[in-house]
């Protein structure tokens, strides 16, 4: 499927008989479900709805390795670790929580009504959700990044109670940084459980968790696939998968730079997702060699090197037009336009979760705290969904409100529209109005002439 290449990534060409076999297994990358991880999905979520907090203490201790029965993180834990965090790392975190909080400010939607000639009123009422669950991943990083990008935007709208769920480690303990992030970002509480049971607590509650109404929030398989089986008990962002970069470059971006960008999502997990389209087969070759070069020193080279070999790819395009068509069709998490005329180049992109334009913005800096939110759409979803925003936090209620000649004025077209669809009651709850209006107009011309004649 792939040309004959040295190097860890694949090397792909557009226009040859292996390309689109070879891209569609690049697209689908939400095929790492099975039904094995469903299975034990629901069988935790049933164990946590039907048996309580008792059941899911049973269910940390099992699947998180931490042996604890109290789960809510204490006032003086927070504290503590508050203390014990460099000041310049504060300094950082508070930074981020700063930039983002401001971005997210510009974007809060009024509410609004508008009244029409003749007694009709409409609009819509916006308010925030009344609890919401963030759910922070463990394991093998730790995301204080993410405690920020999720919780500051349900924050900014005030959401009166925004909870975390997050697993410990074996010792039952939080990463301080992570602790100071919520502190930042305006968590409120904090409870020590990761993964489906994790979910299940929050979308159903517990004698000590509160049922949330909405769950936001990066993770695992076992995580993505519990947020879809509980959706609809409560709402969802999105179904978070592994994160994917695709870079767009040609021969004036520098090789090094885009084999790092390539690698710094590649590090977070083996399912991670790295893609290459340039019109320049020699700067393919260059990003490859700068690769291997880079992963010897990589912390994290062992996972970096599983996600570029098996859901990486270096493709080779005519014409930089062509790579955004084809970046369309992939519909990238993050998109790097390492272009000098990036931000032309960016008009032709339809799909992406977040675009990342010229040679001197890393998705680093979007991971981080450029602003925007680094909770984006993965999977191909950047086709349809959006990144985390303060909307995902906020109710818009329809206001309608018909006074006697507004209902009078369009009463007749509701009821024939009613008629269309064979509802009958829909008529009568209109035509029953109707005849009380023109009863009392009725009466009303009935007193006037009453009283012109008396006049006479």
């Amino acid at each position: 499927m792939a040309a004959k290449a040295k190097g860890i990534v694949p090397v792909l060409k557009v226009g040859t008989p292996e390309f689109e076999g070879a891209f569609q297994k690049l697209m689908n990358r939400r095929d790492n479900e099975s039904q094995d991880v469903e299975k034990v999905v629901r069988k935790i979520i049933e164990r946590v709805r039907d048996g309580g907090h008792k059941e899911l203490i049973a269910c940390v201790k099992k699947y998180d390795g931490s042996g604890l029965d109290a789960l809510e993180v204490t006032r003086e834990e927070w504290d503590e670790a508050a203390d014990t965090i460099d000041p310049a790392d504060r300094a950082a975190l508070g930074k981020a929580a700063m930039r983002v909080r401001d971005f997210h400010r510009k974007r809060i939607p009024s509410s609004w009504e508008v009244r029409e000639e003749g007694g009709g009123t409409f609009g819509h009422r916006v308010r925030p959700m009344h609890r919401v669950g963030i759910y922070v991943p463990g394991g093998k990083a730790l995301y204080p990044s993410s405690v920020i990008m999720n919780a500051v935007p349900a924050s900014v709208v005030e959401v009166p109670e925004i909870v975390m769920a997050t697993p410990a480690d074996e010792n039952g303990k939080l990463c301080p940084e992570v602790l100071m992030a919520a502190k930042v970002a305006g968590v409120h509480r904090i409870f020590k459980m990761g993964g489906a049971h994790a979910i299940a607590a929050l979308a159903f509650g517990t004698e000590e968790i509160p049922r949330v109404d909405k769950v936001v929030g990066p993770g695992n398989i076992y995580v993505a696939t519990a947020k879809r089986f509980v959706f609809g008990e409560v709402a969802i962002d999105s179904e978070a998968g592994p994160t994917e970069v695709l870079v767009v470059a040609d021969k004036s971006a520098t090789p090094a730079w885009v084999a790092a960008d390539l690698i710094s999502q590649a590090e977070h997990d083996e399912l991670a997702a790295a893609i290459l389209i340039t019109p320049s087969k020699p700067f393919a070759t260059r990003v490859q060699d700068q690769i291997t070069k880079q992963l010897k020193t990589l912390e994290r080279a062992k996972i970096a090197k599983k996600a570029l070999a098996s859901r990486g790819a270096l493709i080779v395009a005519k014409n930089v037009a062509e790579c955004i068509e084809i970046s369309n069709r992939y519909a990238p998490e993050h998109l790097v336009l390492a272009l000098d005329d990036a931000d032309v180049q960016s008009k032709q992109v339809t799909n992406a979760g977040a675009i990342f334009l010229g040679h001197y913005t890393p998705v680093a800096v979007g991971d981080y705290l450029a602003g925007p939110n680094h909770v984006l759409p993965t999977g191909g979803t950047a086709r349809f969904f959006s990144p985390l925003g303060v909307d995902d936090f906020l109710k818009r209620t329809s206001i309608v409100r018909f006074e006697p000649p507004k209902l009078r004025e369009l009463g007749t077209d509701v009821m024939r529209l009613a008629d269309m669809e064979g509802l009958t009651g829909h008529r009568q709850s209109v035509d029953l109005r109707l005849q009380k209006i023109r009863r009392a107009r009725r009466e009303r011309e009935a007193a006037r002439e009453a009283e012109a004649e008396l006049e006479l």
